[in-house]
């Protein structure tokens, strides 16, 4: 499934070329070469449905690379220094924010795609602008445990990022991975979680390319995605892609195939007065 990941890049170094791009990536475009995906990526089915879906994935990834962006900003703001990427991929951000000195960033992965990642940094001479940590662990297995080894404090709050990634997981490994999450936030915490819209698998995924993206997904948001973080202890908003590419002067010129509420970009802030140990 990592590889996947290598397709995120390339959109985002696609995305750095704009001339006015809603962020810039200068690691995409080797993450990318390195996987073979530029400058051209290989022949992809051509009918116009296949055309349609690849750009309104590539669409999503920029949107939701922005609106991740500006919530790490406001959790450093809010005096957070202490970030968790989730299925971190060929993400970036240790590389390319701005980090209020102290920030310490934990990249949780497995070995193949961390093992790549360090290969291409290395070979970009990439410093971190913050204290950089990479954890190795499958998120199916106990990484809280390896995220506490090398260095995690749940005692002080944390900003998780899960970008890209419940789309991928079961229902019942997306439930134990909040848990897991809340358990290790304190309060003033933050959450910045993408999540598969009601309906996408049915549009994108029932007949996808094999080995594609689209055909390993397998879960979609909640009905009420507020009131299921609500009830881990999160106090959440919820954004529709449609309406933050509107708010990024990106307007979707495509109609809304359905009723677009509620939304799958998630923003969460864990209130003080809650247990870090719910239930």
């Amino acid at each position: 499934m990592w590889a996947t990941a290598v397709g995120v890049a390339r959109v985002r170094a696609l995305e750095t070329e704009r001339e006015n791009p809603l962020f810039r990536d200068p690691l995409a475009r080797a993450f990318a070469a390195a996987g073979g995906l530029w400058p051209t990526s290989p022949p992809l089915p051509d009918d116009e449905a296949a055309r349609r879906r690849r750009s309104a994935v590539s669409r999503s990834i920029v949107i939701r690379t922005k609106f991740l962006d500006y919530l790490l900003q406001q959790a450093s703001a809010s005096g957070v220094r202490q970030i968790v990427l989730l299925g971190a991929g060929m993400d970036s951000r240790a590389f390319r924010m701005d980090w209020p000195e102290g920030t310490r960033l934990f990249e949780v992965d497995t070995a193949a795609p961390l093992d790549f990642k360090a290969a291409v940094l290395r070979q970009e001479g990439a410093v971190p602008r913050c204290e950089r940590i990479t954890v190795t662990a499958d998120l199916r297995e106990d990484w809280p445990g390896a995220l506490a080894a090398a260095g995690h404090d749940p005692a002080v709050p944390t900003a998780w990022i899960a970008e890209g990634l419940l789309i991928y997981l079961p229902e019942d490994a997306v439930e134990l991975l909040l848990a897991r999450i809340s358990t290790q936030s304190a309060a003033g915490s933050r959450m910045g979680l993408t999540l598969g819209s009601r309906g996408v698998i049915e549009r994108f995924g029932t007949d996808a390319v094999p080995g594609s993206a689209a055909s390993m997904w397998v879960s979609e948001m909640p009905d009420d995605p507020v009131g299921w973080l609500a009830g881990h202890g999160w106090e959440a908003d919820s954004h529709t892609l449609r309406e933050r590419a509107t708010a990024y002067g990106r307007p979707l010129s495509t109609p809304p195939q359905r009723e677009e509420q509620p939304g799958g970009l998630i923003s969460a802030v864990r209130p003080h007065g809650t247990s870090r140990f719910p239930g």
